[in-house]
């Protein structure tokens, strides 16, 4: 008999002491992400070849205290490993864990390779080769501080492998992971089964396997163990002869029945390929369908569905998503009633949009993932009320009778001013809070940062009901719902990029054609709360030489153009949103010589700018550090020198429009007086009805040669 240690994931121990008992281990031991026990070659033989849970099986030679390197290379010298195998096998070291010594898990394989090389010169005998692509055996080795197991892998790749999925399709979920989440849904074995998101049949096919009492390894070409000193061939070929008879014979016996669905035909195709490659095809229907609409087979009595709906490492607010989740809770409790259900995420937000309580659940691991599987019954009055999108109760019912009373108004005055684009909530209700804007027909949401004695998992509820309620309330395809973060900002931090779809669309404003893209950036090309501001300036720009500076895509550019600007120059640091504004004049025809374009540091340009203009735009930043320009920038210390340099190149009869988004910005008079220069606040005649909520960071203002 020798030591073994079965290795599986965390979370998974008991069940993994369960199933060995089963195939006849006494007293198996858990230990973290393990079971420890012992057993003879025929009992190892039998658990590699017919454990679903476990993902290796490793014989332990030794365990030991191992401080540092030394300590690790005379342990491992000091096992006869001459004993398990010969010189011809080829070895690879899988070592795992650090300490504080051996900070390196490829050092620590390095020094249990030379000690393994090292036994077999020492005693005159040729050295095993190392080979990591196609080793013979596989060294197994677990350091977590100054504890150390070492062993040889009985299996030699992982069991997850079961020789049936070589492509996996979306999200691929490992085959060991799959057969715990089907032996924890509630399914004894006898009830048809329903995978509404079946991927590549992953689920589906680990419980056909159950069903058939097929062994997950029957098709394994090779294993590790074979390669022992100890190896008996003939009681393996016993072993694995009697478990291919009984995989035929199983598959026959089997009367339950199995349903997969996806909105994927390749990925269908992927699912019907492993079950074929499994031998268990002739059990399981694959068929094309949206989870959001499945209906239930006929003679689907008291059966189960088991899903894992894909949740994404970064999505578990994505929009898409939760729109999914609604829809499918919904289509279950109207189709599926007296049915039991069983649904694995990584994300609890997203199963709380399934909007069922559930009877039980567990917490484990996809990979490093923490996620939960919950168990559901559905009532047989769901289906009978029928359930459906329709009959839904609101979703946060304070917030979505606010976001229903403002588009009310807010959508009434768009569509007479003709505006494509506006905002329709601005944390109106402080425990919701966000900003949405509508362009066309999609909504931004963006998110400000909760405050820190809100807890995380409160806020990201929240957040869930916020885009649930929006959908719901807007009736706007959940694909085109864009979800952003915004957090106190720095400088010109809208110039960070934040991905790269390049997904444009173009919107009106007062009539002109404007170029937004919602998804690549933090903030769009287009502020909303200038929009009054823009329409001024193309009412006041007719024959006039115009500036925008700090210009940004140029929208202010546009407007003056399309109201008869004589000349326009534009000036921005950034060369993307110049060609940005490059493009929205040229969409809107305004082309030729007398539009010019310049890329620079705005203040260092005006500090050097010669030319005279009768209308200047300027829309600085609160605060600026960037690493492009010569020294920091803030609105309300620095506006004055602004002014300076402003006052210098406006013809005598000349307007600046001055805007800033500061709170409580003060206008410095006396300064400004000592210039020659006069301002007038125009802020509550610019200030668009959408943004009625945030007075305090509108600030406009026209400045003029003193009379």
């Amino acid at each position: 008999m020798h030591q073994y240690l079965a290795v599986t994931s965390n979370g998974l121990e008991n069940l993994l002491v369960d199933e060995l008992t089963k195939l006849g281990i006494s007293d198996p031991k858990p230990v973290q992400a393990g079971v420890k026990f012992k057993a003879t070659n025929e009992q190892i033989y039998r658990c590699c070849l017919w454990s679903r849970l476990a993902s290796r099986f490793v014989r332990v030679l030794s365990e030991f205290t191992c401080q540092d390197d030394m300590d690790l290379y005379l342990s491992a010298t000091a096992i006869n490993w001459v004993n398990h195998f010969d010189s011809s096998k080829k070895l690879v070291v899988d070592f795992n864990g650090t300490n504080r010594e051996i900070r390196n898990s490829q050092y620590g394989a390095m020094k249990v390779k030379d000690a393994i090389v090292d036994s077999f010169t020492k005693k005159n005998l040729p050295r095993p080769s190392i080979s990591k692509d196609h080793a013979d055996l596989r060294i197994h080795v677990r350091l977590h501080r100054d504890k150390a197991l070492l062993g040889i892998d009985m299996v030699g790749g992982g069991l997850h492998q079961r020789g049936y999925r070589p492509a996996s399709g979306r999200a691929p979920l490992r085959e060991t992971l799959a057969s715990a989440i089907v032996q924890r849904c509630g399914w004894d074995g006898s009830q048809p089964l329903l995978d509404p998101m079946c991927g590549s049949g992953t689920l589906l096919i680990e419980a056909a396997m159950i069903a058939a009492n097929m062994a997950p390894g029957v098709k394994r070409e090779s294993w590790g163990f074979e390669s022992l000193e100890d190896f008996e061939p003939e009681l393996w070929s016993e072993i694995k002869s009697e478990a291919n008879v009984q995989a035929r014979r199983g598959v026959k016996k089997v009367d339950c029945k199995f349903y997969g669905f996806d909105n994927d035909e390749k990925v269908l195709k992927t699912a019907r390929d492993n079950a074929r490659r499994a031998g268990v095809e002739s059990l399981i229907e694959f068929n094309f369908g949206d989870a959001a609409q499945v209906k239930r087979p006929e003679g689907f009595e008291a059966g189960v569905i088991v899903s894992n709906p894909p949740y994404g490492e970064r999505l578990g607010t994505h929009p898409g998503l939760i729109a999914l989740y609604t829809a499918f809770g919904a289509q279950l409790k109207s189709q599926f009633g007296g049915c039991k259900a069983s649904i694995f995420s990584s994300s609890d937000e997203l199963l709380s949009c399934l909007r069922m309580r559930a009877d039980k659940q567990f917490k484990l691991n996809n990979g490093a993932l923490p996620c939960h599987q919950k168990n559901y019954s559905i009532s047989e009055r769901a289906q009978v009320e029928g359930g459906g999108s329709q009959q839904e109760s609101l979703v946060a019912p304070d917030f979505s009778n606010r976001l229903k009373k403002n588009i009310g108004k807010i959508g009434k005055w768009a569509r007479k001013e003709g505006l494509d684009c506006y905002r329709i909530y601005d944390a109106d209700l402080p425990e919701y809070n966000v900003a949405i804007d509508v362009y066309n027909d999609h909504l931004v949401i963006q998110e400000y940062a909760a405050p820190k004695n809100i807890p995380e998992e409160k806020a990201k509820r929240r957040l869930t009901d916020i885009i649930r309620a929006s959908i719901q309330v807007t009736g706007t395809d959940a694909n085109k719902v864009v979800l952003k973060v915004r957090e106190k900002q720095k400088g010109r931090s809208q110039y960070q990029k934040l991905s790269q779809g390049q997904e444009t669309m173009t919107v009106q404003e007062y009539g002109v054609s404007l170029i937004v893209n919602l998804h690549d950036y933090l903030d769009t090309g287009l502020f909303l709360d200038h929009k009054l501001t823009r329409r001024r300036l193309g009412e006041m720009a007719q024959g006039k030489d115009f500036l925008n500076l700090f210009a940004y895509t140029g929208s202010g550019t546009v407007h003056a153009a399309c109201g008869g600007a004589k000349s326009t120059t534009t000036v921005d640091m950034s060369n993307t949103y110049l060609d940005w504004a490059k493009e929205n004049m040229q969409l809107n025809g305004q082309v030729g010589r007398q539009h010019r374009y310049e890329q620079a540091d705005c203040l260092q340009w005006l500090s050097n700018a010669k030319g005279q203009y009768d209308l200047i735009f300027i829309d600085p930043p609160t605060f600026s550090n960037s690493k492009r320009m010569e020294q920091t920038f803030d609105v309300q210390r620095d506006h004055i020198q602004l002014m300076e340099n402003l006052q210098r190149i406006l013809r005598e009869s000349g307007t600046i429009v001055f805007s800033n988004n500061k709170r409580h910005f003060k206008m410095d008079f006396e300064a400004l007086d000592k210039l020659g220069l006069e301002a007038k606040n125009i802020s509550s005649q610019t200030l668009p009805l959408d943004f009625g909520r945030n007075k305090h960071i509108h600030n406009c203002w026209i400045i003029t040669h003193k009379s």
